[in-house]
This record gives structure tokens, sequence and C-alpha cells, in this order.
């Protein structure tokens, strides 16, 4: 092992390249730090279009310029209930990774205090006055590290203490010989599928008349297999958008698992190591949206680092919204094949607007409890007991 003083030396070492790493790097770089010496440790390039980022916003963002795609409206379908909701003043975007990338690094490339490694990292070790990172070929020393290595590594595997669900999907980039879709609207939710007693939808996200993202997405313990996510794309297709296998082409696929768990993950993993992303709890557990949580945490971060001098002091989740993501994990764990019921009372009896702050964590308390009060009471007054008292038994 080198000798710590004779290691490349970092004001900041961010581990892992993703929506989190690069939007901490992205943020310096606009702020009063902007010169802090940083490392970036990948082990991929991030070169190529492998995830989208959705989510709402009712104000211009950070990210407006790269957005791929908005939609002004949002459509809801169940068996019985279809309503497309108009979202003004909120607008649902999308960023594709991609576009992500490329605008992160074009403007990090032009810094002489950034640099980036592409490499697997092998350890961290935390030391009371900086940190180290090793990794395959070589070590750095970094006055604070921001780790955001795959969270799954950090999940004990305890039966009863913690819900722990997957929210996985497959989705196909398709285009159509005649135009189908209504390039306005986003289909956020459409249930209408068999649900085999896990939550199970579909959702749609047209870029133009002929092409769209269609998307299967369940959450659940298990996994499927290929073909099973193939097949209920392709009745998907044909039963319900109506369109014959013929005359469709798919142009890209999309496939991904995100960790859906009320598992109280650490924000400080030592003296100079802190979790971000979703290794740091940045995915909400009960919807998977992520990338906008994960703006507002970087913010808190780079406030903490200028006010304090470390980046430790942020807020973290309320205790009504942790209870509520636990009651709802606890939900689709013991009753998964009623999400649909419960998820079509919420969209039928709420604004759009109110659904957005509940799931936002904006909104006031009597809000929250409007929107409570159109789902079965019952149901969730003994998840919640069970959450709070016996966890997922």
């Amino acid at each position: 092992m080198e000798n710590a003083s004779s290691l490349p030396t970092y004001d900041y070492i961010i581990v892992g390249a993703g929506a989190a790493g690069l939007s901490l790097a992205y943020q310096l770089v606009h702020s009063p730090l902007s010169e802090k010496k940083i490392l970036i440790i990948d082990r991929e390039a991030k070169n190529k279009n492998d995830r989208t980022w959705c989510f709402w916003e009712n104000h211009p963002g950070l990210y407006d310029h790269i957005i791929f795609r908005t939609w002004s409206n949002l459509a809801f379908h169940s068996d019985q209930f279809h309503k497309v909701f108009h979202l003004f003043p909120y607008q649902y975007k999308m960023i594709r990774g991609i576009d992500f990338y490329n605008e992160v690094f074009k403007v990090l490339n032009h810094r002489p205090n950034i640099t980036k490694v592409i490499e697997d990292v092998l350890s961290i070790e935390d030391h009371p006055d900086y940190a180290e990172v090793h990794t395959t070929n070589q070590s750095f020393k970094g006055g604070y590290v921001f780790d955001s290595r795959n969270v799954q590594q950090r999940i004990p595997v305890l039966s009863n203490q913690h819900h722990y669900l997957m929210q996985h999907f497959l989705g196909w980039e398709i285009k159509t010989k005649l135009p189908t879709f209504t390039p306005n609207t986003a289909t956020l939710f459409d249930f209408r599928t068999d649900q085999y007693n896990s939550m199970r939808f579909f959702y749609i996200l047209p870029y133009s008349q002929n092409q769209a993202l269609v998307e299967y997405t369940l959450f659940s313990s298990e996994l499927l297999t290929q073909t099973e996510y193939e097949h209920a794309i392709q009745n998907y297709i044909s039963e319900i958008i109506n369109i014959r296998e013929a005359d469709y082409t798919i142009e890209g696929v999309e496939k991904g698992i995100i960790p859906m768990t009320d598992f109280p993950f650490s924000r400080r993993l030592g003296s100079r190591v802190m979790a971000i992303g979703t290794k740091g709890g940045l995915v909400k557990p009960s919807t998977g949206y992520a990338f906008l949580r994960i703006q507002k945490d970087t913010a808190a971060i780079i406030n903490s680092l200028i006010l304090f001098g470390h980046p430790f002091n942020v807020p973290n989740p309320e205790w009504r919204y942790r209870m509520y993501d636990s009651t709802m994990l606890q939900q689709m764990y013991r009753r998964g094949g009623k999400m649909k019921s419960y998820f079509t009372s919420m969209f039928q009896l709420n604004p759009i607007h109110r659904v957005f702050r509940f799931l936002d964590e904006t909104a006031s308390f009597p809000d929250n409890l409007a929107l409570m009060a159109t789902l079965p009471v019952l149901d969730f007054f003994l998840a919640s007991i069970k959450t709070q008292i016996l966890r997922k038994i």
C-alpha cells in the first residue's frame, strides 16, 4: 500500500458517474466551490444511452435545455376508469441518459480542476482527516468521498425488519406505420393487464404520432423471465393499443431494476465518506422516482459544504412520509393484487396536483389527509400498524 502522503490528492472524490455523482459534479462547478479539485471515478465511459429519467416540475429546471420530451397531459387507465389530466402548471419531463452525460462532461471537460478515471473501485478507506479510494490500478486521497456504488451490496437480508421489493421493467421504443399516439399526452399508469397478485402496469411516453416508449413495470419481490416481460408487452401492444405486430418495429430497448425499500440507509459512512443517490436512500421507496430528489439533495450537500465545511448537514425525510412509504410498501408486499384498485381510487378521487404534492412530499398535512381519505381507510390503517409493530410479517 502506498504512503498516503504520496497519493494524488483531491478535495472531493466522486465514486460513480450516474445521476447522483454527475449531478454533484455539475452543481459544484456552478457553485462557490467551483475551483475545488474533483476526481470522478466510474467503471464505464458513460457514452451510451443506457437509461432515461422522468419527473414532473411546475417551474423551469436546471436541465431544461437538455430535456428530450415534455408532456402537458397525463392519462390514467384502469378497467372502469379512464381520464386525461391537464397538468398545467406542471409538465412531465424526460431526460435521456446520453444527453445528461454529454451535457455534464461538456462542462466538466473544460475544467482543469476536474479529473475522470475509468476503473473499478475496489475499496474506500476512511480516516479522520481524509479518505483513500483504491481502484484496480491505483489509489487516491480525498478530503471527502461521495459514494454511489451498487446499493444492493448494502441491504442486509433481514426478513422481517424492513420491506424490500423491486421495481423492474422492460420497455420498447417502437415505431408504427400509422399515426397512433397523442404526442402531448403520456400514459403514466395503464392497469389494463393481469396483476397476478403484484402491482403491474404499463406506461406510454409518445415521442411523436408514430414513436413511443412502451414500458411494462412491476413492483414485486421476484423478477420475471425475459420471455414473460416480452410476452406481456406484445399482448399489450396488440390487444390494448391495437397495433398488429406487422405494423410496428422495435427501435430500442430499456430495462432495469430499482430497489424499493424502507431500509434506513446511513448517509454518513465514515468521518470522510458520504453515501449519495440510491445508496444514500434518495429513491422514493414507494414510487422509484429519484432524479429531482437527487437534485435537491445535491444542492443541500453543497450548501452544507459551504456553511459548515462538511457535507453531512442535509435534511432527513419527514417521519410522516417515511411512514406513508412503509405503509405503501407493506400493501405492495401483502396486497399487491389490490394496488390497481388503490391507485384507481387515488387518481379518480383526487386532483392531479394533490397527487403530485403528495408524491413530492410538499403537501400540507390536511392535504395528505384528504388524499388518504380516498383510499380504503381500514386496509391502510392495518398496514400502518403492521409496519410500525410487526414490519412486513
